[in-house]
């Protein structure tokens, strides 16, 4: 009998970590080098689905971060490649219940309690406008046209992910081992330089 209870627990869903959301996977769909007159920029097109989970903690008006991490790197053949630039860029998603609409607050350097810095802020009326802007990352500077010498193709390496490390401590510690929470995605590889006009 209690193994046909856990059995319709299960279906039903009512266990923690039996209701899991299709299409949680993160994905690279689009990954580019733009060079302009002032610099190397990347720009690159992640696709993912917030868990029912997620958009449950942001419906409580708790922000969760994305950290977008991006590193160049220039070749040698008599050793490991040279890593010669690099950029973050971190997202912070909130939802305002008084003016019931969504922030997104998006900086250069970590997003923290203690303010929010330099950050560019957004108001959207819809999670999926917010989250169609996270998931596009535009002209992420990486550095100048210098230091990236003559290769026809230069090495790169891009990381996307829900940093569960600035949640709540009680969430921090719910996430622990929750599918739910792992929003990640990298990839590593070698991209022709775009000149853009």
């Amino acid at each position: 009998m209690p193994s046909l209870l856990l059995v319709l627990a299960l279906v039903l869903g009512w266990l923690p970590g039996a209701t899991r959301a299709e299409g949680r996977g993160a994905a690279i769909t689009q990954l580019r080098l733009e060079q302009a007159d002032d610099g190397i920029y990347l720009a690159a097109q992640v696709s993912f689905e917030l868990p029912p989970l997620v958009e449950e903690v942001l419906d409580k008006g708790i922000a969760i971060y994305f950290v977008a991490e991006a590193e160049l790197y220039r070749e040698r053949w008599y050793w490991t490649d040279l890593k010669v630039a690099q950029a973050s860029r971190y997202m912070r998603l909130a939802y305002q219940p008084l003016t019931r609409r969504w922030r997104l607050n998006v900086s250069s350097a970590p997003i923290t309690n203690a303010g929010f810095g330099v950050s560019l802020n957004q108001n959207f009326d819809t999670l999926a406008d917010a989250l169609e802007v996270v998931s596009r990352i535009g002209r992420m500077r990486l550095g100048d046209v210098a230091e990236l010498g003559d290769d026809a193709t230069h090495p790169v390496s891009f990381k996307f992910r829900l940093d569960t490390s600035q949640l709540p401590r009680p969430f921090q510690i719910g996430a622990v081992g929750q599918n739910d929470w792992n929003i990640s995605v990298e990839k590593s590889v070698r991209l022709p330089v775009e000149k853009t006009k």
